[in-house]
């Protein structure tokens, strides 16, 4: 009796979720690196959390991947550092626990932070690396090792984050369409020389504070871009170009706020970066953004922006996050009812385009359908008409428990 009892208060305290998923990806066009035109990826994604206390919580997440694609190994062993260049079959998201007591929030171990205010870009969200490998235009968040401590109180909240080893975002392989290479490469091989990863800790602070009718943020971060450049090597006997990815270093000084106005609600957020590293440049990022909500429809729009303040460009690097700037941003969602929801998205600058439809339907309890179509125009000298080729159709099926 005394065990069936532990049994059913450890359940009470334990919650758990999870989805299968199947996501069918067709390129209509051949990119010059890559002639696939269909990509089939599966997912297994389970969470999980135990609450022993009342100020005591565990958190886990767990993913299982395979694909047709090779994006993901096909080696069956456990990663727990996300710095392997495909996606690992098996992978710990999430691992933490998180500390309650009056004030004070500590979470440690492994976790996604996320920062800022605004959509689609997102300037001071610096521990928050992503995983770019399938598309560049869609991509996930990947979690980080670190210790969070907030004090929160009635209209301020401080928050400080420390990371004892860097997450790379991941980026596209060199062989597969998302890596767009220049023109004057065409024809040379280039080989994937492995990565030099930062060898110190990174750590920030964010000051928020709320009002009456708004709220305002500045934060700071010092430690390294998630995103790399490239240090290239010719190997003249093999004909090929190794390719070494490296990471910046870099501070953030930014800044974020929320206003509501009687129509409409206005967001900014800005950030201000700096780097000792050569061949890297000094510059502001900022996005100003509205947002409605009209019946069903939620909207928004705005303008994300970019002003370089020293340093020259350096054509050796991936860097999607300024790839979106100067760019007119837009997202539209309607709820049509409790089981059809329609999103658009779309980003526009002056030398390309992209544009995103996803139509979701609910299928009973368990089971959901999302098609979807993404449409990429411009010229092979813009971040994003570079990849003018991979417009594609899209087709996810998601049976969640």
């Amino acid at each position: 009796m005394t065990g069936l009892l532990l049994l059913t208060l450890l359940a009470q305290n334990v919650e758990q979720r999870g989805f299968i998923e199947n996501r069918a990806l067709l390129f209509p066009q051949d990119a010059p690196n890559d002639s696939a035109n269909a990509v089939n990826q599966s997912l297994l994604r389970w969470e999980g959390s135990y609450k022993p206390s009342p100020w005591l919580k565990f958190n886990g997440s767990f993913d299982a991947r395979l694909d047709t694609h090779r994006q993901a190994d096909r080696q069956l062993r456990l990663n727990l550092d996300d710095r392997t260049a495909q996606r690992p079959a098996l992978a710990l998201r999430q691992f933490s626990a998180t500390i309650h007591k009056g004030k004070i929030t500590a979470e440690l171990g492994r976790q996604i932070i996320r920062w800022g205010k605004t959509d689609i870009l997102t300037p001071t969200d610096r521990f928050a690396p992503r995983d770019y490998l399938s598309s560049v235009v869609d991509s996930d968040f990947l979690g980080v090792t670190a210790a969070r401590f907030t004090v929160a109180g009635a209209n301020d909240s401080f928050d400080m984050v420390y990371q004892p080893w860097f997450t790379p975002s991941r980026t596209p392989l060199l062989n597969q369409r998302w890596t767009a290479l220049p023109p004057a490469l065409n024809g040379i091989a280039i080989t994937d020389a492995g990565a030099r990863y930062p060898g110190r800790s990174q750590y920030g602070a964010r000051w928020n504070h709320f009002a009456s009718g708004y709220e305002y943020s500045l934060s700071y971060f010092d430690g390294f871009n998630t995103l790399p450049q490239f240090a290239a090597q010719f190997d003249p006997l093999a004909a090929a170009v190794r390719a070494q990815r490296f990471y910046p270093n870099m501070r953030m000084y930014g800044g974020d706020t929320a206003i509501q106005l009687p129509w409409v609600t206005l967001k900014g957020e800005a950030g201000y970066f700096t780097t000792s590293t050569p061949g890297s440049q000094e510059y502001i990022l900022y996005v100003v953004q509205v947002e409605r909500q009209v019946k069903e429809w939620s909207l928004v729009g705005g303008y994300a922006g970019e002003a370089v303040t020293a340093g020259a460009n350096n054509p050796l690097r991936f860097t999607p996050d300024r790839g979106f700037a100067k760019s007119f941003v837009g997202r539209a969602a309607l709820t049509i009812d409790v089981n059809r929801t329609l999103v658009v998205e779309s980003a526009v600058r002056s030398g390309g385009s992209f544009v995103r439809f996803e139509y979701s339907q609910a299928l009973g309890e368990h089971w959901r359908v999302t098609p979807g179509v993404a449409w990429i125009r411009g010229s092979m000298n813009d971040f994003l008409g570079q990849y003018h080729r991979n417009s594609y159709l899209s087709l996810a099926v998601r049976y969640s428990f």
